[in-house]
């Protein structure tokens, strides 16, 4: 099969970004299962495994798509093309959702009233491969942390009422996106955005991930990384959290007290089986496999989401009982 991986972004990243991690791994693994792969992709971009074509955003999309592409897959704004095509959906919408969208959780998908998902999947190869065994000492926080919703005080607050330190990756201590927020709690390390290698050490002399989002959130790269280092996830039941976090690799609640106490305990839960069920559901090569039974079914003329139903009402921040 030629599968056309279209995005805006420039890849391979340089920095975190998650969504651009994520196709990069993907376009490997389907290299990897002997398809053939061309990257429509921002400027800059380059790849020894697929032909890459750069962006042109003054020509219509369809000019860009060469004759010989079986399948498009879209990962930016979706743009009426003559070729079978797939959408995957990365955040959250307010509609209106195409038929062929396809989201990263099953109830991402509930919430945009659609049913067809594939997890997000990483190239665990790129990682440094995590010490089980070290002595570890400190909790870890990791996402946007200028983003409310991701609720990084919530995260400050849990592990200061388990007398635990936190590592905040992915934010500051003073912080204006949020309205001046001056963090004084000396329990906390905060080390803004960092590169892989210094994001793996952390994660893997971690207790565990404090991620007590307070939205619907649409996959969370940051349980599945910090699973693969054997941290446990402490969170809310919010989103994917309930499907990617089962009773034996971490605990979500709404109540505060619940998670404190949960954190307090963390060693209770296991940090291989925390690492071996991230390495083995959540790779890049079992996503390319279910992305690829997608390509297959618009391929042979079927719609992906038969019956859509309303996207919520809201995406607005959940509660959070303190």
């Amino acid at each position: 099969m030629h599968i056309l991986i279209y995005t805006h972004a420039t890849l391979p990243v340089v920095n975190y970004g998650g969504t651009e991690r994520v196709i990069w791994d993907l376009v490997y693994a389907l290299y990897q299962a002997q398809h053939r792969i061309t990257l429509l992709a921002g400027k800059g971009t380059h790849c020894e495994w697929a032909r890459v074509i750069e962006y042109n955003p003054d020509l219509p999309l369809d000019n860009q798509i060469p004759d010989d592409i079986d399948v498009v897959h879209f990962h930016s704004q979706f743009e009426a093309i003559s070729k079978p095509y797939v959408i995957t959906q990365h955040g959250n919408a307010h509609g209106p959702i195409d038929a062929n969208t396809i989201f990263v959780s099953s109830q991402h998908a509930k919430n945009h009233g659609a049913e067809a998902y594939v997890y997000n999947g990483l190239n665990w190869d790129n990682y440094l491969k995590p010490d089980l065994n070290c002595s570890r000492e400190r909790f870890h926080f990791l996402g946007k942390a200028a983003w409310r919703v991701k609720n990084v005080q919530g995260a400050i607050d849990i592990t200061r009422k388990a007398q635990q330190s936190l590592d905040v990756l992915g934010g500051h201590r003073l912080n204006f996106k949020m309205g001046f927020r001056f963090t004084l709690d000396r329990h906390v390390r905060f080390m803004g955005m960092v590169d892989d290698v210094t994001k793996s050490k952390v994660m893997t002399q971690s207790k565990g991930l404090v991620f007590p989002v307070t939205w619907h959130e649409p996959f969370g790269l940051a349980i599945t990384e910090s699973l693969f280092f054997g941290c446990p996830v402490f969170g809310t039941p919010y989103g994917s959290l309930p499907e990617l976090v089962p009773n034996n690799i971490g605990v979500l609640s709404v109540n505060e007290n619940e998670l404190v106490d949960a954190v307090k305990n963390s060693e209770q839960l296991s940090r291989r089986k925390c690492h071996e069920y991230a390495r083995d559901r959540f790779n890049a090569d079992v996503m390319a496999k279910a992305y690829l039974v997608q390509y297959e079914k618009v391929l042979n003329g079927q719609v992906l989401n038969q019956n859509m139903g309303k996207v919520i009402d809201s995406f607005k921040k959940l509660s959070y009982i303190r």
